[in-house]
């Protein structure tokens, strides 16, 4: 299961990457950096990890509820998740898609049951 997440939350952050079209070689060592302290993610596991989901077709749907299911109730995790998403999107230009993308996890996230 950590592996799943892993790879969904790794989703998540190259999604903003991908979303507005960044520089890869730029934005690789946050990504790692957020990777590492999340799952233990060596630099260079994340830094191939990347490039894979850049060119990869991706259900971004599964992997919020792969997260979210993960999460359940610990509401702190995912605020920290929403953090380490913000230090994504704040890390070059900010787009409209980043924060739509932004309030759509956060309301799957915290959606009342």
């Amino acid at each position: 299961m950590q592996k799943k997440i892993k790879e969904s939350v790794a989703t998540l952050l190259a999604h903003i990457i991908k979303l507005d079209n960044r520089d890869i070689e730029k934005e690789a060592p946050l990504f790692c950096s957020i990777l590492g302290e999340e799952f233990e993610c060596s630099e260079a596991e994340g830094k191939i990890l990347l490039k894979e989901l850049m060119d990869k077709e991706y259900d971004l749907d599964h992997h919020i509820r792969i997260i979210k299911q993960a999460l359940c109730e610990d509401r702190i995790s995912k605020y920290h998740l929403m953090e380490q998403l913000n230090r994504i999107i704040y890390s070059d230009k900010i787009t409209p898609e980043d924060y739509e993308f932004f309030e759509k996890l956060k309301n799957e996230l915290f959606e009342s049951h």
